[in-house]
């Protein structure tokens, strides 16, 4: 399937580090989020890509326009018949990327309307964000997308707490600590989606009408809306606190998401 990702933000609550670049180009381990994101959906087998631009687009276009520049070992011919020889390979020589200007200010169920063009009419496609991620099974979520029959489905996660959780005796030892507690008991939208084709129908020609509200909010109501449970480990990067500690799993070789 075709996986299109949002990119187009402004990560207002990041700034440190959207003031600069796109947040789905802050880096985790040397390499932009967004290709942590994309290389985790081409492990289970879909390398064509959408990418839905916005704030600072341009940015993530010189990324992909130089790509092999910065891969490979090249060897430039300075004659009167310039050229360039790339030597070595990469994992990726088998992805695809279409790059979508879908307007500076556009809300998400706008840049999502505007890329139906580069979809065959009837085609299902996978949907995310550009600053989360997770270890969920992609194949088991499409599967249970297929098996529901419903238009879109949310992966359903519980969300990572934002402070430390802690476990005390009474006389104020601490006898348990976790940075990352997960709230149990609550369901979260996790990002990670499998949209049918009809999808198309509930979004409106109109920019500022964000996808998490009205036409979620539409579909739900018309019965269109399934969730695929993922019990295991997902991290929004909203705030450089988080972008810290997804580095942190990525220097010590814990990152959950690392499967290649």
């Amino acid at each position: 399937m075709k996986v299109v990702i949002l990119c187009g933000g402004k990560g207002t609550r990041l700034r440190e580090e959207t003031e600069f670049r796109p947040k789905p180009m802050v880096p985790i381990g040397g390499q932009p989020i967004l290709w942590h994101i994309m290389k985790y959906y081409a492990h289970h087998g879909h390398r064509d890509f959408i990418l839905c631009l916005g704030y600072k687009g341009d940015m993530i276009k010189d990324y992909f326009r130089n790509y092999l520049w910065n891969r490979c070992d090249v060897t430039i011919s300075l004659g009167r018949k310039p050229g360039a020889k790339f030597h070595d390979h990469h994992e990726e020589e088998d992805w695809s990327v279409t790059l979508a200007d879908t307007g500076l200010e556009s809300q998400t169920a706008h840049r999502l309307r505007q890329i139906r063009r580069y979809l065959q009419p009837g085609e299902p496609f996978l949907m995310t964000y550009g600053d989360g991620l997770s270890n969920i099974d992609i194949n088991a979520s499409i599967a249970a997308h297929e098996k529901a029959g419903r238009i879109v489905t949310i992966s359903a996660v519980h969300p990572a707490g934002r402070f430390g959780m802690m476990a005390l005796h009474e006389d104020g030892q601490i006898h348990r600590f976790h940075e990352k507690p997960q709230v149990e008991a609550v369901w979260v939208n996790g990002g990670f989606m499998v949209c049918g084709h009809k999808i198309f129908e509930y979004l409106p020609d109109d920019p500022t009408v964000a996808f998490e509200r009205g036409p979620i909010g539409n579909l739900l109501d018309d019965g269109q809306l399934h969730s695929y449970k993922h019990e295991g480990w997902w991290q929004p990067m909203d705030t450089y606190q988080e972008m810290t500690y997804l580095n942190g799993l990525w220097s010590e070789g814990k990152a959950p998401w690392k499967v290649w």
